[in-house]
């Protein structure tokens, strides 16, 4: 990034020689050319900041255009949505998700949002297959699966990633339900455990 010094250099060596463009420090033309210089670096330090903006993960003055784009925030913003942490995970959620059913797919999409989860399939018990003592899971259970998560999901502030004015902490799970119960297909039934 060139500094204001620089810019208005390159303005002087621009001007065509002659007694009617003074180079002098303190000519009107000089004090002009320095305005015009102040204001090229600047420009050139918010094209520079403009690749930053251009990534949904760094983004933080063109947020709420991404979001506008993304359709966010949706009936699932939660309490983790208030930072900008959490509207950043939420909107990298929203556009890396392409769609999955498989668990792999869905603890992508719960850690996209800033969760740590598990996913326990249940399968039919079959003879000879399953052990004495495991559970029936026949008829629908094979629709269902649990989600198993920490009592509490926290997102603590950060320097460069948070914004002024925000809470140190903010924790809460209403949104990981929210999001996997709206992509999750349409016949199966999760189940959410927290804790231990």
């Amino acid at each position: 990034m060139a500094s204001a010094a620089e810019y208005r250099e390159q303005l002087k060596a621009l001007l065509p020689p002659g007694q009617a463009f003074p180079r002098e420090h303190g000519t009107t033309l000089d004090t002009l050319l320095d305005g015009m210089s102040q204001e090229l670096a600047r420009v050139d330090g918010r094209g520079i900041r403009l690749a930053f903006e251009a990534n949904p993960a760094q983004t933080s003055e063109l947020l709420a255009d991404w979001e506008r784009a993304a359709g966010l925030p949706d009936k699932c913003a939660g309490t983790l949505e208030d930072t900008l942490q959490g509207r950043r995970n939420a909107l990298v959620s929203k556009l890396a998700t392409a769609g999955g059913q498989s668990p792999a797919y869905f603890i992508g999409v719960a850690k996209a949002l800033g969760y740590e989860v598990m996913i326990e399939e249940f399968r039919p018990f079959r003879a000879g297959m399953s052990s004495p003592g495991d559970a029936l899971t026949n008829g629908d259970w094979i629709y269902a699966w649990r989600v198993r998560a920490p009592a509490v999901s926290i997102i603590s502030f950060r320097a460069g990633r948070s914004a002024a004015g925000e809470p140190l902490r903010s924790w809460g799970n209403d949104t990981l339900e929210c999001k996997l119960n709206q992509i999750k297909p349409a016949h199966t039934i999760a189940l959410f455990a927290y804790g231990e």
